[in-house]
């Protein structure tokens, strides 16, 4: 090679070099130079890393912007277009959580800290990106749309990422940076919407997944969307968008529907929120709220507050124009394979007994007290003739009125109005005893919320607090086996694994699988209880 010729390359690799330098954070640049994974999305150039998973060689990219920060102005917006950035972005780190406060002691986060510039994702991917025809599987987390994260263990992508999967999570805004309602907001927007931004950011990521996940071996028109108790709540929410349900080829919700005790409200009743809020901050007008430190805003919003403040999904006009339950019974929802269900202890018998000891004379005043003249109702389908008979049917109520209901609704719209399948399960594994337990703790006696995501997203070792046992990691391996296998199919079968039939009546009920050490197909006999609480709750919100 002629010296002329080596000197200009020289030169050039020197100014990549210089150009990494000043994108990356010191100690990053000569492995993102040198042996870094990168792909090219709408905004520029990004550098991730390498993993290995079961033998597996994976890419991740962490803290990609799928949207602009929605500060200033632009706190209480719809997400807009990120910009673009010049050189190598590093994206071997995940970007900061949104706003909020520490409300739930399971959450581990491994974000940046927190800020109000938060709309990010991550993404998992296999290292050998095929034909760029992998399917994609985006999961929203749980958190009551009050706290969360995409950086928590339990939602790594890596496991699902070594099976062929990309896989991405996604942060949204939440609490009063998310669903905040006042007539001002919709007076300003062009569709005269207001709330919902937490919503319109997961269909904001969507979209970004549909432009850019080919550039990490992903088919953009092979998504299925899932997540968690919020995320699970999204996840139905997102079917029933005009924005968002002809994204989807599939979807999958772990405990929890945009239906009654959990439907939307009504956006004058969400802007009456809203007006009370910006009177207790003492906020004259929007201007004035945009211009407040969002750690002010973050405390006046606990829900500790003395009142506390409800920010929470609405029929805002423009992510939804109607409740999700009325789109499911027009059957305008997206017409695309359904896998959900619930835990065996959603919630738990105090909730309905308020402490009191489970007797079946205090089962019977708090059933009273829950449901008045149809108490005795409520008791022939609830039953409690016996202490025993108490805590389990009380546990069963809990559960109902909390999310298993509106799962249950879920699952019975998309049967009756889709011509897709609908496979429906019923967890019932009980995690472990910790590893640390505190004095006279116990291991749970049944699978508490949120207590089957390690298992299905194949994550156990990510969660150091239990001591995982053999049966633990057959579990896992059958449950994540059966997601993988959906969001590749839309089918959960496949070899080895025990066969899971979609939802189809049966001996009286509807077919279901009950997911534990001894995985089974069995007959949910639960549609008259279903019912009774479906006509009670429309009437009665949240009577708990």
């Amino acid at each position: 090679m002629p010296r002329s010729s080596l000197l200009r390359r020289c030169r050039r690799s020197s100014f990549l070099f210089a150009v990494a330098a000043l994108t990356l954070p010191a100690g990053a640049v000569q492995a993102a130079v040198v042996s870094a994974p990168h792909a090219r999305v709408s905004g520029g150039t990004l550098a991730g890393k390498q993993a290995t998973v079961d033998g597996v060689a994976l890419q991740e990219f962490q803290g990609i912007p799928y949207a602009a920060p929605p500060v200033g102005t632009l706190r209480w917006k719809p997400p807009q277009p990120s910009l673009p950035w010049q050189g190598v972005r590093d994206a071997t780190g995940f970007g900061p959580r949104c706003m909020q406060l520490p409300l739930f002691g399971d959450m581990v986060f491994r974000s940046r800290g927190m800020s109000e510039d938060c709309l990010y994702l991550n993404v998992w991917a296999p290292a050998d990106r095929g034909n760029g025809k992998r399917p994609v599987l985006v999961y929203f987390y749980g958190g009551g749309f009050l706290a969360g994260d995409g950086s928590e263990p339990r939602y790594d992508g890596a496991s699902l990422a070594a099976k062929g999967l990309v896989t991405v999570t996604v942060n949204y805004r939440l609490g009063v940076f998310g669903f905040l309602a006042t007539s001002s907001l919709a007076a300003e927007s062009p569709q005269h919407a207001a709330g919902n931004y937490g919503l319109l950011d997961q269909a904001a990521a969507l979209r970004w997944v549909r432009a850019n996940i080919a550039q990490f071996g992903g088919d953009p028109s092979h998504i299925t969307i899932g997540g968690e108790s919020a995320g699970s709540i999204s996840v139905s929410a997102l079917m029933a968008s005009p924005m968002t349900r002809h994204l989807i080829v599939g979807a999958i919700g772990e405990s929890g529907a945009l239906i009654a005790p959990i439907a939307p409200q009504a956006r004058a009743q969400a802007e009456a929120t809203g007006a009370a809020f910006m009177k207790q901050v003492g906020a004259g007008s929007l201007a004035a709220l945009r211009g407040m430190p969002a750690q002010t805003l973050l405390q006046a919003s606990s829900p500790q507050a003395a009142p506390a403040p409800g920010f929470a999904p609405d029929v805002d006009g423009l992510f939804l124009t109607e409740p999700p339950a009325e789109t499911f019974a027009r059957g305008a929802q997206a017409q695309v394979p359904l896998l959900l269900g619930s835990n065996s202890q959603e919630g738990f018998y105090p909730a309905v007994l308020k402490n009191e000891p489970p007797t079946p004379a205090n089962y019977r005043a708090a059933l009273q007290r829950l449901f008045g003249d149809r108490a005795d109702e409520a008791l022939r389908l609830y039953p409690g003739a016996t202490r025993e008979e108490v805590m389990r049917s009380a546990t069963a109520l809990a559960g109902d009125l909390f999310i298993a209901h509106s799962t249950w609704r879920w699952m019975e719209l998309q049967h009756a109005h889709s011509a897709a399948p609908v496979y429906f399960y019923y967890y019932t594994h009980p995690r472990p005893a910790k590893r640390e337990p505190q004095a006279g703790e116990q291991p749970d006696t049944g699978a508490v919320h949120s207590g089957e995501i390690e298992y299905a997203l194949g994550n156990l070792d990510g969660n150091r607090v239990y001591a995982w046992t053999p049966a633990d990691r057959a579990v896992s391996r059958t449950m994540q086996d059966y997601f993988a296998n959906f969001i590749v199919h839309g089918d959960p079968n496949g070899a080895g694994l025990p066969q899971w039939p979609a939802v189809a009546p049966s001996h009286g009920g509807l077919l279901r699988q009950t997911i534990d050490v001894d995985t089974r197909t069995e007959v949910d006999r639960g549609a008259a209880r279903q019912a009774f609480l479906r006509d009670f709750l429309a009437s009665h919100r949240d009577p708990l």
